[in-house]
């Protein structure tokens, strides 16, 4: 029985399962709960009590038995090792005698995966992720403890690329997940996440400024952020000049990684391929006039995700889930497709 993806974050748990028909993929079930303040906090689980009622209402209203579950980014470290092939037994335990160098925490007390980047007749350039065990436990004490199984836990940043980046499409792509509280930046390439970072804005930073600035309440101020956005015209210029205030540290924080990974040089003094285009996903990405803002800005070109393109042809299907509400679903999505042809 296929698993389900299950994106979990500080404010939410999303979850969406797929079947296979004579069509092709089709969607089994999907949905939204959301978690009350407290209970996870920057990825960690600070009340697991109340985490597993959450789960296990879940598993007892929509049958949720398997779960394939994201790992929160602002845990996980993320790097690249050069390793020589002389003298090496196997790649773990060369990646296991080095890890050190690369995270600040003990080697026994981490867990790791990795990936081949690329070799030769002599070396191995490797992808590694690592994230503290005690981490890694806690999730799965929680899950066990709500009777669901977990084959696998993933970065956000790998589900999510394989959600929005066509299957055998190795470009180079910088991928910004804008979701409520923060926002994941992930560089991908050669269908790999090579670069992830965590931005702690997101759109509750802007309906906030909304609110004190307009001395609104949350409710209005959401409503005037969704109904004028980035829109730069004269009933709307003080919207705007408010929302641009956070924006903008959002467009910086691209623009310095974006520079950073075009004049960059691998270990062999390689230059890493140009960045295709940016690809806008989660809730947030809605905002008005956000894409058109961030082009024009950055110089580069940016569009919205299209999260069914792997699942479904949009021109021939019309998916139950509306494409804006979709983009939040971009991690569970990419999660649930772990169960096909992606193992």
């Amino acid at each position: 029985m296929p698993s389900f993806g299950l994106d979990i974050s500080d404010e939410s748990i999303k979850f969406i399962s797929f079947v296979l028909t004579k069509n092709g993929m089709g969607i089994s079930k999907y949905g939204e709960r959301k978690i009350p303040p407290g209970i996870i906090e920057s990825g960690k689980i600070k009340n697991s009590k109340q985490l597993e009622e959450i789960l296990v209402n879940l598993r007892k209203e929509e049958g949720i038995k398997s779960v394939r579950v994201s790992l929160p980014e602002e845990q996980v470290y993320l790097f690249q090792m050069h390793l020589e092939k002389a003298n090496l037994v196997t790649i773990r335990e060369g990646i296991e005698l080095s890890l050190e160098e690369h995270i600040p925490i003990p080697a026994q007390d981490a867990i790791f995966d990795y990936e081949i980047v690329s070799e030769d007749a002599k070396n191995l350039q490797v992808q590694v992720a690592a994230i503290p065990k005690n981490v890694i436990d806690n999730y799965l004490s929680v899950f066990k403890n709500a009777s669901m199984v977990v084959p696998s836990f993933e970065l956000e940043a790998q589900a999510v690329s394989r959600a929005v980046v066509k299957k055998g499409d190795n470009r180079t792509y910088m991928i910004v997940d804008f979701g409520d509280k923060r926002t994941g930046i992930f560089i991908v390439s050669g269908g790999l996440v090579r670069f992830t970072s965590t931005l702690d804005l997101g759109g509750v930073t802007l309906t906030s400024a909304l609110a004190k600035s307009f001395n609104v309440s949350l409710a209005e101020a959401e409503d005037m952020k969704k109904g004028f956005g980035l829109q730069r015209n004269a009933p709307n210029k003080e919207i705007f000049a408010v929302l641009l205030n956070s924006v903008s540290i959002l467009r910086d924080e691209l623009v310095k990684h974006f520079i950073y990974w075009q004049t960059h040089q691998d270990e062999e003094g390689n230059n890493n391929p140009p960045i295709d285009s940016i690809i806008l996903c989660g809730g947030e990405s809605n905002l008005i006039g956000l894409t058109d803002y961030l082009s024009v800005s950055i110089k580069s070109k940016v569009e919205m995700a299209n999260v069914w393109s792997n699942v479904l042809n949009t021109k021939n299907d019309v998916p139950e889930i509306s494409f804006k509400i979709a983009l939040s679903f971009a991690t569970a999505i990419g999660l649930a497709l772990g169960n096909f042809e992606y193992d």
